[in-house]
């Protein structure tokens, strides 16, 4: 289960403590804003979504600094600074702190996911980069797993006292990893002043990489989908509340258990357009199960939203897998941290417009809101493979070879 020394396993042990507290965190977050904080759930739900917005400015100068002082160096940075900004929730006793520090929070969690994903691409072998993440990602389901299951003491024990040392512990995690970064073997920055010969913002400039951000973009959506529509439909239709916590605990045993076989193959300019294009059509099955759902009952209902949510954790599958494939090889080497920047600012996008999206979509229309959101998943991944095609045919050899397999 360990691999070999190397930087992949630097990078597990890296990531496992922040996982940790992560996990201890957001598992508590909400009701220590609520019971010992005194923010009302409208205060909760507004201040992080400021926060999430703010986070949206992060990616890109994050992933530009990666390219010129190194990855290691900001993914050490930005994990310090989310430790000690975690500490200032200990502090927050209003609606304005909680938002100032939220948001300060946010831009710093923004920042170090870039700086991590692009530290991935410069420690790991360009053939071993997707197959990394996806045993990353293992390793960091298993750390929020662990940490929510270790947060259930401070909910049963409800005091403030309980809540801080889990705030406390989450800093912790974050300081521990960022120490434990600096076992990952450095590697020189992309960019030299001396060699800064291309436009600073080049990212920008590639019209191709952007509408596949924007397509990963919608296909990201689905997170949004498990954790906050899924659950209000199931509300909504009247089906049993505990299937909730079924399909959630399908999601997590598949993204455990799963990711690294969904992954294989994903490598490659065509692998990770392909993994894409079945994740648009897995989310789709997922969409209309769940929209079958409305018109069920008794073990019917119960067995196709477990279907739903079996077709729904095989989309996020292989969204990842495909998602990590084209950033990586669609990135040029001097650029690989804005480039991971921009990715990851998409992927926010998505996540900050999921909530009131589907909430509005899905659960005001009805079973019509789950068949157009099927729709759209459609259409996004059956148009990744042709942008992949155009990207790669922008790029130098050998990815317009690999155009040609697309």
């Amino acid at each position: 289960m360990l691999p070999q020394p190397g930087p992949i396993r630097a990078l597990t042990f890296a990531l496992l403590p922040r996982s940790l507290g992560r996990g201890l965190f957001m598992t508590v977050s909400v009701i220590y804003f609520s019971r010992s904080v005194g923010l009302s759930a409208a205060e909760v739900g507004l201040g992080l979504s400021i926060a999430a917005v703010v986070g949206l400015s992060a990616g890109l100068p994050a992933g530009r600094l990666c390219d010129v002082v190194g990855a290691r160096t900001m993914a050490f940075a930005t994990s310090v600074l989310t430790g000690v900004l975690l500490l200032g929730y200990a502090f927050v006793t209003g609606f304005t702190g909680f938002v100032v520090v939220a948001s300060l929070v946010g831009f710093a969690e923004a920042a170090e996911i870039t700086s991590r994903s692009t530290l991935v691409g410069s420690a790991v072998p360009a053939e071993e980069r997707v197959s990394a993440r996806a045993y990353l990602r293992v390793v960091t389901n298993v750390g929020w797993a662990v940490g929510g299951l270790a947060a259930t003491a401070a909910l049963a024990v409800d005091t403030r006292p309980a809540y801080l040392i889990m705030v406390y512990g989450a800093a912790a995690g974050y300081l521990l990893g960022a120490v434990l970064i600096l076992r990952v073997p450095k590697a020189a920055p992309a960019l030299r002043t001396a060699e800064r010969t291309g436009p600073k913002w080049a990212v920008l400039r590639d019209r191709p990489y952007a509408v596949l951000t924007l397509l990963n973009a919608v296909l990201f959506v689905q997170h949004g989908m498990l954790q906050v529509a899924v659950p209000l439909w199931i509300d909504h239709i009247g089906a049993p509340v505990v299937m909730v916590a079924v399909i959630n605990f399908i999601n997590t045993a598949a993204c455990i258990l799963l990711q690294v076989r969904f992954s294989r193959g994903s490598n490659t300019i065509a692998g990770a357009a392909r993994a894409q294009r079945w994740a648009g059509i897995y989310l789709t099955g997922a969409c209309v199960l769940f929209a079958l759902a409305a018109g069920a009952s008794g073990w019917l209902v119960i067995g196709v939203l477990a279907l739903g949510g079996v077709s729904h954790v095989f989309g996020e599958l292989t969204q990842s897998a495909g998602s990590w494939g084209l950033s990586y090889e669609l990135a040029p080497d001097d650029a690989l941290g804005q480039y991971q920047g921009m990715y990851g600012t998409g992927q926010q996008l998505g996540t900050v417009a999921a909530p009131a999206l589907l909430s509005t979509v899905l659960i005001a229309w009805g079973w019509p809101g789950w068949l157009l959101f099927g729709a759209v998943f459609l259409l996004a991944g059956l148009a990744v493979p042709p942008v992949a095609r155009w990207a790669a045919r922008t790029r130098p050899e050998p990815a317009v070879t690999a155009a040609a397999k697309l």
